[in-house]
């Protein structure tokens, strides 16, 4: 996977469900053709083989659970997400928190099966915890400003900074309230190697344009 990388969660949004999912990673697929850039998709479990072999792109599964196979019912199983022909995995995002425990287990499991994994955390002190587990990337997205629309590089550049330092260059990324190139070309200059991003390019009326212009903060 190539760095500096922005990563669309298509969350559960409908604009990102089914075969709207499948277009909507399409447009990436093409945007990142086109101008030479890095970008990768996190999607539902239900859309997870359609997407993988439906384009060149690092898809993530947006969750798994740390189980082993068996009689766990409703779970997700990491060797399925693994079959499914998922580049990775993100663990512990804010919407879909995990027991501590859970993450180092996570990242084993993942570990094993070649899967990459993002860990998400809230701020630097998580961060300052989860390294020693020694996900491939971390990903620090204050819960307050998710969804919103002040990013984390205007509102606490500070904590880009200190995330920098605990997790260390080419490691971090940076996610909430992420919306524009500016907010994505000063997360990258404060040492951010990524970008998490979700409703500004899910809910766009243009995603495909919208893409685009984020993608110039990239070159």
């Amino acid at each position: 996977m190539d760095l500096p990388i922005i990563i669309t969660n298509f969350k559960t949004y409908m604009e990102a469900t089914g075969g709207k999912a499948l277009d909507l990673a399409k447009a990436h697929a093409k945007v990142a053709i086109e101008l030479k850039v890095s970008l990768g998709i996190a999607v539902q479990p239900t859309d997870l083989v359609m997407l993988a072999a439906g384009v060149s792109l690092p898809v993530f599964a947006q969750h798994m659970d740390a189980i082993e196979p068996g009689a766990h019912t409703g779970g997700i199983l990491p060797e399925a997400i693994k079959n499914a022909g998922a580049y990775g995995v993100i663990i512990n995002h804010s919407e879909k928190r995990v027991p501590f425990t859970d993450i180092e287990k996570n990242i084993k499991r993942a570990k094993d099966l070649k899967l990459f994994t993002i860990v998400c955390c809230a701020d630097d002190v998580e961060a300052a915890q989860i390294v020693k587990f020694e996900p491939d990337m971390i990903a620090v997205e204050p819960p307050e400003l998710i969804g919103g629309d002040i990013s984390i590089s205007t509102a606490n550049p500070d904590l880009i900074r200190k995330s920098v330092a605990v997790v260390g260059k080419g490691r971090l990324i940076v996610g909430a309230g992420v919306k524009t190139a500016d907010d994505i070309k000063i997360a990258l200059e404060l040492g951010a190697s990524g970008i998490l991003l979700a409703s500004g390019v899910v809910k766009a009326k243009e995603p495909e344009k919208v893409l685009r212009e984020l993608c110039g903060a990239l070159k």
